[in-house]
């Protein structure tokens, strides 16, 4: 007999415990938001409605720092995102369609260890490695760096999309005299684009908002926009930087979507 499915939301409390984690995680989120337009130079009196701290972004004396970070961050992104992506195609084939192989149970530990490790763990381990070996800190430091810690996340949606996919593609393509690099490419890797599209906007966008080991491995002189952002605020949080988190939220938010409708595109398609 088949057990009844619980609904949790015939707990008691279960209404009010939801409502009060969504308050703590997204108050703060809209508090910022909301702030960025006000017309005041304070950061907790309300003084009308105004756009002044996104020009402030864009034209303000602070602008050439902060599109120098983006820069910056975007470069890294881009590059880390495609490394990271290529680097977990290749792995979700190999984990999915090489069969089993000795090491296959480490080999996966291995590829999700960054998502089990503290990320303060990594990046201080990130740097006793570079200089161990005596790389200097800036944007190779920041780009390695970034390419590791990425592969995890880029490797989830691309091996959830694989796993879904049957083996038969690839056999009746080679019953057709395909080779096995034929299969791949002609069959294989274009029912696995949007698994690999997917895991490369969600590498992009937690590379592009990463600040913890970008700052300890970033070296003197070279700044992405979250460590720009991290050193104006110690000198006091200005309703500019309300601005440009109100900027970075936005773009995650379109992204990590992205991310989510092409795969869930990718599994109506198939």
């Amino acid at each position: 007999m088949a057990k009844a499915r619980t609904d949790l939301r015939r707990f008691t409390g279960f209404f009010p415990m939801t409502v009060l984690c969504l308050v703590v995680l997204y108050a703060p989120l809209a508090v910022v938001a909301v702030y960025s337009f006000n017309a005041s130079t304070s950061i907790t009196l309300w003084g009308g409605f105004s756009l002044d701290w996104y020009r402030d972004v864009f034209s303000g004396p602070e602008a050439p720092k902060f599109r120098q970070a983006t820069i910056n961050s975007l470069v890294v992104a881009v590059v880390a995102g495609l490394a990271a992506t290529l680097i977990a195609t290749s792995a979700a084939v190999a984990m999915h369609r090489a069969g089993r192989f000795r090491g296959k149970t480490a080999s996966f530990a291995l590829i999700n260890l960054p998502l089990m490790v503290p990320e303060v763990v990594t990046a201080v381990a990130s740097l006793i490695f570079f200089t161990v070996i005596g790389f200097p800190g800036g944007i190779g430091t920041i780009l390695l760096a970034h390419i590791t810690f990425c592969i995890p996340f880029a490797y989830l949606p691309i091996a959830a999309r694989l796993a879904t996919l049957p083996d038969s593609y690839e056999q009746a393509a080679m019953d057709l005299y395909a080779t096995p690099w034929e299969s791949f490419r002609l069959v294989l890797l274009p029912l696995m684009v949007p698994g690999i599209m997917s895991g490369f906007l969600l590498a992009f966008i937690i590379s592009l908002d990463d600040f913890l080991i970008t700052n300890f491995v970033k070296g003197a002189g070279v700044e992405t926009l979250p460590t720009a952002i991290f050193g104006a605020v110690k000198q006091g949080i200005k309703p500019n930087i309300m601005a440009i988190s109100t900027l970075m939220l936005a773009i995650s938010v379109v992204f990590v979507a992205l991310s989510w409708l092409i795969g869930r595109n990718g599994k109506t398609q198939q």
